[in-house]
């Protein structure tokens, strides 16, 4: 953790052709964009995908030294097959930044949508909206990294929301 109240958060949306990622400073009640992007899982067949999105985003984590991670839960839909394989790419997506001792957080994606839109059924350009009114100025690498921005925006949401309580907590005991 930063000095003082400052923590650097890296949202992740999982996924083994595009994954999204965006970096956020959150300081006091201040927000603001780190970086964000998309990176791609190329290759012959899942193994090498899947080793792109882990080499690809070891260096995110190494650049960029997030104080915390938070990953999009994967949803189950129809196509078995298509969610283990999503399931696989976000695994690569939790254990990057644990492996480098950064806490992850999960949300589910109508979690993320409440938070970021206000609603639980937002499409992509809602939330890409949102993003930049609470990133001003910001410039989205595209939705997959939009929807990372905006899972780093719910953790920021609910990390500061915990420590309130947590001080409220203590004050309470006191």
């Amino acid at each position: 953790m930063r000095a003082g109240r400052h923590m650097r958060v890296i949202g992740i949306d999982p996924g083994l052709r595009n994954l999204g990622w965006g970096v956020i400073d959150i300081n006091g009640a201040r927000i603001s964009h780190v970086a964000n992007g998309v990176l791609h899982g190329e290759g012959p067949g899942l193994a090498e995908r899947l080793l792109a999105l882990f080499e690809g985003l070891t260096e995110i984590v190494t650049c960029h030294a997030p104080d915390a991670a938070a990953v999009e839960q994967t949803f189950v839909n129809r196509d078995g097959a298509g969610t283990l394989k999503l399931g696989q790419a976000r695994g690569v997506a939790m254990l990057v930044p644990a492996r480098a001792g950064i806490p992850v957080g999960e949300y589910a994606p109508n979690q993320v949508k409440k938070t970021v839109v206000g609603v639980g059924h937002a499409d992509k350009r809602q939330i890409a909206h949102m993003v930049r009114l609470q990133l001003p100025g910001v410039e989205i690498a595209g939705p997959d990294a939009a929807d990372a921005l905006a899972i780093a925006l719910t953790h920021a949401h609910f990390s500061r929301a915990g420590g309130k309580l947590e001080e409220a907590l203590r004050r309470a005991s006191a």
